[in-house]
């Protein structure tokens, strides 16, 4: 015998677990539909409204993430921006120390070769009228000397005579002009 012979000739004589009876079919059919309707009418809704609730705060956080993002690309592109322009204006500052050090130094160098140049011309104004005086005073000196010198060799006094002054005068007039003409050969 098969074994759905058995299970028919078991469920004619008494109640089958496994296989139910009509009205049990009936009775567990309309429950069914009653919970189905109420399900859908009552349960669905709300479950609807709760994942569109839900649906809407994800969209709206997304959103809220793309306007967030949005705004953080617009700061970082403005820091950028203000970045470029402190670099640019940093480069600009720099070349204008550099500028400003090499015109700095350009005129203490022309202040420095200023003053070396009245000092140079000081002195040497300086040295030209020590020069003249000492030539001056040794004019007197050599005419003092040559006049006494003159006067011991002819036995008599010449430093009254103007004739003796003019002569040595011209004597060393004659010198300097023969060491100038000496200075120029060499």
């Amino acid at each position: 015998m098969s074994a759905i012979t058995v299970l028919a000739a078991a469920t004619e004589k008494e109640h089958s677990l496994l296989i139910p009876e009509v009205p049990d079919l009936v009775w567990g059919t309309i429950g069914f539909i009653v919970v189905l309707v109420v399900f859908i009418k009552v349960a669905l809704p709300r479950l609807n409204t709760l994942l569109d609730a839900r649906s809407a705060a994800i969209e709206g956080r997304i959103d809220e993430a793309k306007h967030a993002r949005e705004e953080a690309e617009q700061v970082l592109e403005r820091y950028q921006q203000q970045l470029a322009e402190a670099r640019v204006e940093a480069g600009r500052i720099r070349e204008q120390a550099r500028e400003d050090g090499k015109r700095i130094l350009a005129e203490q160098r022309e202040a420095a070769q200023a003053e070396a140049d009245r000092i140079v011309a000081q002195a040497r104004s300086q040295i030209e009228a020590q020069r003249e005086q000492a030539v001056a005073s040794l004019r007197a000196e050599v005419g003092t000397l040559a006049l006494d010198l003159a006067s011991a060799v002819v036995g008599e006094h010449l430093a009254d005579d103007t004739n003796a002054t003019a002569y040595v005068d011209r004597f060393l007039a004659d010198l300097q002009l023969e060491h100038a003409a000496d200075g120029v050969r060499e």
